[in-house]
């Protein structure tokens, strides 16, 4: 199975914590994240492409 996402809207499902830090979730698992560009690292690791 072929998995895309744009980059965009992976960035959408990055929510602020408050403390600096954001939650993203992803395949029902629950990353903390320092900076929103480490949510491609993640996707890529489950396997997405990801479409800029």
């Amino acid at each position: 199975m072929v998995k895309t996402a744009t980059f965009e809207s992976l960035l959408a499902d990055a929510r602020p914590e408050g403390d600096g830090t954001y939650i993203f979730v992803l395949e029902g698992k629950t990353y903390r994240i320092k900076d929103k560009d480490e949510v491609r690292s993640i996707a890529e690791q489950h396997g997405y492409i990801i479409i800029y």
